[in-house]
């Protein structure tokens, strides 16, 4: 195995790996860039971070991220078939943003601190 694919490889498993653990984040930035269903969020998720999410992860999620105000549901309907589309709320927005800014803050840290 080259070197190339070497890293390649290890590159997708840490994109898998950070994407199961920042779920919730990753969520909240596709519904902030666009609200959505749940089928077309985890379509999203596999084509931008070639991660296939499950059904049974994805919709306990979404239902925990609006019950505790990230999130708000709306009923649209399309030919016969009623979508449950999720948008973001403000509170959803200050989290995206706190969890950028700690990300900020740790990558900016010189060194780590015994």
């Amino acid at each position: 195995m080259e070197v190339e694919e070497l890293s390649e490889t290890f590159r997708k498993q840490l994109v898998q790996r950070f994407s199961k653990n920042f779920l919730e984040i990753h969520i909240l930035r596709l519904i902030q860039k666009k609200p959505m269903w749940g089928y077309k969020i985890i379509k999203q998720t596999q084509e931008l971070l070639g991660v296939k999410l499950r059904h049974g992860a994805v919709y306990p999620l979404l239902n925990s991220l609006e019950a505790r105000g990230f999130l708000r549901s709306r009923k649209e309907v399309k030919g016969r078939r009623v979508r449950k589309i999720y948008e973001i709320t403000s509170k959803g927005m200050q989290l995206t943003e706190a969890y950028y800014e700690y990300l900020r803050e740790q990558l900016q840290k010189q060194d780590i601190q015994a």
